[in-house]
C-alpha cells in the first residue's frame, strides 16, 4: 500500500476487528507508505463480513499489511502479502510471527510477477498499489488468467479519490463504493463461471455382444 511519495507512514496500524481486534502493530517509515484508513477498513471488512470465514485472500501491494492482518484477524484461513521491498517484506514476516499468524505467508516479490506465476485460487483479493504508476489497471488484466479468481471472487480496488475509474472486465459487477479524503475503495464481484454442458452419452445397446447379463 505504497502511493506517492508525499509523507511517511504512521508508526501504528490498529487492526479493527476480529480475532486480534484493537491489537496495534509497527509500521516502518517509509517513502509514500500509506495504510489503508481506518475508516475506510472499517466499511470495507463490514461489507465483506459474510465471506470472510475460510476465505483465501491475496494482499498484492501488501506495504503495511493493513488489509491483509486485518483480514486474517476476521477469519480469513489464508493470506498472501505480495510486497517487493524487501525491507517492508522483513518487517511483515516479523508481525506475522508475533502474532503466531499461521494462515499468512509473505512474499518478498513483484505483484505483477507473483500474478503470472501463481497456482492457487482466491475468493478475496486486495489490489492497492502505488498511486499514478498504472499498475492497479496492470493487476485487473492479469486477474483475468485462468484459475486466479474463484468462483464469485471479490476483489477491492484502492485508488485515489480524484482519479478516474479504471476500467473493468466484462462481467465485473461494482457492488460498493467509499471515499475518505484522497482515498476512494471499490468493492467489485467478479463472475462465476458458466456452467459445463453436460457430455452426453450414447445410448446402451441391448444387443451388443459386450453386454453383460
Amino acid at each position: 500500500m505504497r502511493g506517492a511519495p508525499r509523507r511517511g507512514a504512521p508508526g501504528r496500524l490498529r487492526i479493527i476487528g476480529g480475532a486480534w481486534r484493537s491489537r496495534r502493530l509497527p509500521v516502518p517509515h517509509a517513502p509514500g507508505l500509506r495504510p489503508t484508513p481506518d475508516r475506510v477498513r472499517e466499511t470495507l471488512f463490514n461489507w465483506l463480513q459474510p465471506i470472510m470465514p475460510g476465505a483465501r485472500c491475496l494482499d498484492l501491494f501488501a506495504g503495511s499489511g493493513a488489509l491483509g492482518f486485518e483480514a486474517a484477524s476476521r477469519g480469513a484461513a489464508r493470506v498472501v502479502m505480495v510486497e517487493r521491498d524487501a525491507r517492508l517484506a522483513g518487517h511483515l514476516r516479523e508481525q506475522v510471527a508475533a502474532l503466531g499468524a499461521q494462515q499468512i505467508e509473505v512474499q518478498a516479490r513483484d505483484g505483477l510477477g507473483y500474478l503470472r506465476q501463481c497456482d492457487e485460487g482466491f475468493d478475496l483479493v486486495f489490489l492497492d498499489p502505488p498511486y499514478r504508476t498504472g499498475l492497479l489497471v496492470e493487476s485487473i488484466e492479469a486477474l483475468e488468467r485462468p484459475g486466479l479468481l474463484r468462483p464469485g471472487a471479490r476483489v477491492y480496488l484502492e485508488y485515489e479519490s480524484d482519479a478516474s475509474a479504471p476500467g473493468l472486465p466484462a462481467g465485473w459487477e461494482v457492488l460498493r463504493e467509499t471515499r475518505a479524503g484522497e482515498v476512494r475503495g471499490v468493492l467489485v464481484l467478479t463472475p462465476e463461471p458458466p456452467p459445463v454442458a453436460a457430455v452426453p452419452t450414447a445410448p446402451t445397446d441391448p444387443h451388443s455382444p459386450h453386454q453383460t447379463d
